[in-house]
């Protein structure tokens, strides 16, 4: 089944210029020129609507796009306002949740997109990756509003994860050309 909502389906992956040092918190940028008014593309094994508490479940290979950002879930939870049509409020994903950009995926145990607050967040072991270049940890928090992103090494509050409680990272350098060694004066 294919479901298109055309609001504020905002799941904006994590465009984060990753800092090579671990530490307990990463800071960076995220992303700044998504299209948060695209239309969003739903796709799922099944939906079930729930109008009187005004969600709506998608479960079985979930597949949520909006311009170039693909979020992929066992299950995913819209929580809208049915005013003037449907207005999405709150996102919430679990089972394996991706999320991908052109140039970043992140990944992690669930994720949660307050579009009111305007705040992503991934818990769960969670994993970004540019390139060769990853970050891991416990929580990923991104504010759209701020372009604030923190990565911490624990999953939050009654969150469980595999991490070791702390944030760690492998980072590319610029490949090099070696100078020729410089010849001692005098010889």
């Amino acid at each position: 089944m294919k479901v298109m909502m055309t609001k504020s389906l905002t799941t904006p992956l994590l465009l984060l210029v990753m800092l090579a040092a671990p530490a307990a918190a990463q800071q960076s940028t995220a992303l700044g020129n998504h299209n948060t008014g695209a239309p969003v593309n739903v796709a799922a094994d099944r939906i079930e609507v729930q109008d009187r508490a005004d969600r709506a479940v998608f479960s079985g290979n979930v597949v949520a796009t909006q311009a170039d950002l693909t979020l992929n879930a066992a299950r995913v939870t819209l929580a809208y306002a049915n005013a003037a049509g449907i207005q999405i409020r709150r996102i919430d994903a679990s089972g394996g949740v991706t999320v991908r950009s052109p140039s970043e995926t992140a990944r992690g145990s669930y994720a949660i997109y307050d579009l009111e607050s305007r705040l992503i967040t991934l818990i769960g072991g969670v994993t970004l990756t540019r390139g060769a270049s990853h970050v891991s940890g416990g929580r990923l928090v991104i504010d759209l509003t701020t372009g604030r992103a923190v990565m911490d090494g624990g999953a939050g509050r009654g969150a469980t994860s595999s991490s070791s409680g702390r944030v760690s990272g492998t980072f590319t350098v610029p490949e090099r050309t070696q100078q020729p060694a410089a010849k001692p004066p005098g010889k």
